[in-house]
């Protein structure tokens, strides 16, 4: 069966590669593995932060309050863990090179 076939069956609901998380897909070259998975994926918390809250204070750095502070640095850093997660799926996926 060529490539094209198996991309485009003629099924009028689409496409598909990889039916079940367990089969190994790969691109560009790279060696196949199962669907990426993990917490380090789960989506970013947020909390409720709103524009008026964060105004110049006489607190540090212009929060209104070091719970808003810590608050914001935590969604930073989840956000940072989240998008090097996203980065190496990409990578070992094939799918982005990751570096020149």
């Amino acid at each position: 069966m060529a490539l094209y076939e198996v991309l485009t069956n003629g099924n009028p609901d689409g496409s598909q590669v990889g039916s079940a998380v367990t089969e190994l897909i790969a691109f560009y070259g790279k060696t196949p593995v199962v669907q990426p998975s993990g917490s380090t994926q789960a989506a970013v918390a947020t909390t409720a932060v709103t524009t008026a809250a964060i105004t110049t204070t006489t607190n540090a750095y212009g929060y209104a309050t070091t719970t808003q502070a810590n608050d914001l640095t935590a969604i930073v850093a989840a956000t940072r863990t989240l998008v090097n997660q996203l980065r190496a799926d990409l990578v070992t996926l094939g799918l982005i090179k990751g570096a020149a």
